[in-house]
């Protein structure tokens, strides 16, 4: 068989970096690791060749050649697969596909071959006995969930590492919360499931092994949902072979807020490599945390608990929603005012939609709430129901937050705030000083420093950094690189 792995293009959004993977002459943040995963469950005589059209284009010559082509994708990318699919119809290439918006919504397209949903590790060998047999069928599904300890690691050989900003790596699937408008624990279930210490050593090997020394992201969607686990085996394994290695990564991941409440575990995580952590804040109103079921972020000073992870070496990404049936208009400014003193600087704020498969999308269904299925971004201004809260003022107060927050004096100001409580730990490993960085910097001293109109801002915090925290200059020059890509995806919206 000669297989094509297609990965859809994604639209221009708050996590695509796009204006700011240009300093760094990147095409794409992180490889479909989805794909490459699969890629490694197909029989090893079998010929692959994947194209992630986020950094390079697919040509019908691509797709002829193939006896099938794979796809997976989340909703971000419903219509570049919409357009995948019409071209391999057109070809006569039979397709399969798989992944998040498959599994949750594979009754809205039309003309695919196969569809492999749920987890591949169960659902996937079924579909590869039938097609031997000649009896393939078009729907193979599963509500078993797979033990990942037996998960194979992804054929990094498939992409070429320099069109990336970072690699990433899974170590765990599920989360123990429930929150409302979260589709995670319908796809992986509440018991996180988790991998083994050799088993996520040997994938950093082959990540190592592959000429990687930078940014390595972990994407589960609460790291820390096995506490235990982690602490006992997992990151005592990492950080073992991070020093055998003199450190070539940097770690990031998601978690949830709790992990400020152990100190032990903060601790290891930065001494292991982490630097940054996304966590998903939502709202500071109490009554909103209630409805959405974000019990773990309840009764808290979260400003606190964001310093707390800051002063622990850890940078605090936070996610924040707009538009709950609790919310009124004071949330607007509750938002901003959380944001700017927390000093989380990277800071996704988003008005609330109901993706297909959670508790929100079936509330709202039988309420007869829903519009249509949404756009996938949640920062684009874009509902997909109706909210309790008059929407025009809804949508003008989530573009007030936006335009504020990510306004050059806001933003800058942010970062000395974050800046003045971040506390890495002395031997916290930092990038190393290479090339493309140098180039980042200098073209960050040109775009912004010379033609933005955050100019001021930009070399007030340079020359702020360089004479009250010089060990973090270059992550302040991330930031503002960063900044810049934010205020164009806000400016578009």
């Amino acid at each position: 068989m000669k297989i094509l792995f297609v990965y859809p293009k994604f639209k221009e959004t708050f996590w695509s970096l796009k204006y700011a993977l240009r300093f760094l002459s990147k095409k794409a943040v992180q490889p479909p690791l989805g794909l490459l995963t699969v890629a490694a469950l197909l029989p090893s005589a079998w010929k692959k060749k994947l194209i992630d059209m986020n950094v390079e284009r697919l040509k019908d010559k691509d797709l002829k050649q193939a006896d099938y082509v794979f796809i997976s994708a989340i909703s971000l990318q419903r219509d570049s697969v919409l357009d995948i699919v019409r071209r391999c119809r057109e070809l006569g290439v039979k397709t399969v596909a798989g992944g998040p918006l498959f599994t949750t919504a594979y009754r809205d397209f039309k003309g695919i071959d196969h569809f492999i949903l749920n987890e591949a590790e169960i659902t996937l060998p079924p579909f590869l006995k039938d097609l031997k047999e000649g009896k393939a069928k078009q729907l193979y599904t599963s509500s078993q969930r797979a033990d990942i300890r037996s998960t194979p690691a992804p054929l990094w050989e498939l992409i070429n590492m320099k069109k990336y900003a970072m690699m990433n790596i899974q170590y765990s699937r599920g989360c123990p919360f429930d929150c409302e408008f979260c589709d995670i624990t319908r796809l992986y279930g509440h018991r996180p499931r988790v991998k083994e210490p050799g088993q996520i050593i040997s994938e950093l090997q082959k990540i190592y092994d592959q000429g990687w020394r930078d940014g390595v992201f972990f994407v589960d969607d609460n790291f820390i949902g096995n506490k235990k686990k982690l602490k006992d085996t997992i990151l005592p394994g990492i950080s073992g072979w991070m020093r055998e290695k003199k450190y070539p990564f940097i770690f990031n991941t998601q978690a949830s807020l709790d992990i400020s409440d152990d100190e032990e575990l903060m601790r290891m995580m930065a001494e292991t490599g982490f630097n940054a952590v996304f966590v998903g804040i939502e709202t500071t109103s109490q009554e909103s945390l209630t409805e959405c079921s974000k019990l773990q972020n309840k009764n808290r000073d979260m400003v606190e608990c964001v310093k707390k992870i800051h002063n622990a070496g850890l940078q605090v990404q936070g996610g924040f929603i707009v538009g709950f049936d609790h919310d009124t208009p004071a949330v607007f400014q509750q938002q901003i005012s959380f944001i700017q003193k927390s000093g989380i600087v990277t800071a996704m704020v988003g008005l609330l939609n109901a993706p297909q498969g959670t508790k929100l999308y079936r509330r709202l269904k039988k309420e007869k709430r829903l519009l249509n299925f949404g756009t996938g971004d949640n920062t684009d201004s874009s509902i997909n129901f109706v909210p309790k809260m008059n929407s025009l003022t809804l949508i003008s107060g989530y573009k007030n937050i936006v335009a504020t927050i990510y306004s050059p004096s806001s933003y800058y100001s942010r970062i000395k705030t974050f800046l003045r409580e971040y506390r890495p730990l002395k031997n916290q490993k930092k990038y190393k000083p290479r090339p493309v960085y140098l180039a980042a910097f200098l073209k960050s001293v040109l775009i912004l420093g010379v033609i933005g109109r955050e100019r001021i801002q930009y070399w007030k915090l340079l020359l702020w950094c360089l004479f009250k925290q010089p060990g973090n200059f270059p992550l302040a020059i991330t930031l503002a690189i960063k900044g810049f890509h934010f205020r164009k995806i806000f400016q578009q919206v």
